[in-house]
């Protein structure tokens, strides 16, 4: 195959969860650039619709769809209506993240409604896509992580501002990359592949400039992450590009993790 065919997404379908927050955005535009009807699909139908019309608008193929991934019934319920108007999806992207937990000390609750959705409904989600996938013999699945699923903490990077990082999304993140190369096993057979990638921070207009100093001292490329970065990487694996790439984690920092 020509090099631009392998990266070519026409004809395909993709369902971007959280596809209208912050690198979701970003992955909808670059599945739909591609050539991919993108699928975008939230607990917000609203916002999801929005972002679905902006794609629309430049001339690109998409739709919106909602559901709550804390709920088993409503991931099924998701599923079918996609199955029936699309089929399976060629390409699901897990990017949907809840952070009902924001410190150390919050409340057990908060830890259980984030596993509700991060653990739970992660897996639920994955299981639901994959079994279509498997029994038509073609997909792919995208785990969306972060430099926290594969390095603890740096503290320093928030002091002197009000901004901190939780336990439990250092858990699920963690636990992604298992799962990941846990369902890239499951399914590799079937012609199914599964793979990660972990993003550095994005920067955002209103990151207090201590954070974004303390955290850049630690990057080679001397920034945080922006709105492109994460574009080619993941057509790269949502992609034929990709074709013998399976159970990995791309790590996109700008060299944090190193």
């Amino acid at each position: 195959m020509n090099v631009r065919d392998l990266f070519n997404l026409n004809n395909g379908t993709a369902l971007v969860t959280g596809g209208a927050g912050v690198y979701g955005s970003a992955i909808c535009d670059a599945l739909a650039e591609a050539g991919a009807h993108v699928i975008v699909a939230s607990r917000d139908h609203e916002q999801c619709q929005s972002r679905a019309e902006e794609l629309l608008n430049r001339g690109l193929r998409a739709s919106a769809d909602f559901y709550d991934q804390s709920s088993e019934a409503s991931i099924l319920e998701l599923r079918d209506r996609i199955l029936q108007y699309f089929g399976s999806p060629d390409i699901l992207v897990n990017n949907a993240v809840s952070r009902s937990m924001r410190s150390f000390h919050d409340p057990l609750e908060a830890w259980r409604e984030s596993m509700d959705v991060n653990a739970t409904g992660l897996f639920a989600i994955s299981r639901a896509f994959l079994l279509p996938m498997m029994e038509r013999g073609r997909g792919t699945l995208i785990n969306i992580g972060s430099i926290q699923s594969v390095v603890a903490p740096d503290f320093g990077n928030y002091s002197g501002t009000d901004l901190t990082t939780s336990p439990d999304y250092h858990f699920h993140k963690h636990g992604l990359i298992g799962l990941t190369k846990y369902l890239a096993a499951w399914a590799g057979h079937r012609g199914i592949r599964v793979n990660a990638i972990s993003p550095g921070g994005f920067r955002m207009p209103d990151h207090p400039k201590p954070f974004v100093s303390q955290y850049c001292r630690r990057v080679f490329l001397k920034r945080m992450a922006e709105y492109d970065d994460i574009k080619g990487v993941v057509v790269f694996l949502a992609s034929e590009a990709s074709r013998y790439v399976t159970g990995q984690n791309i790590i996109m920092d700008g060299g944090y993790t190193c």
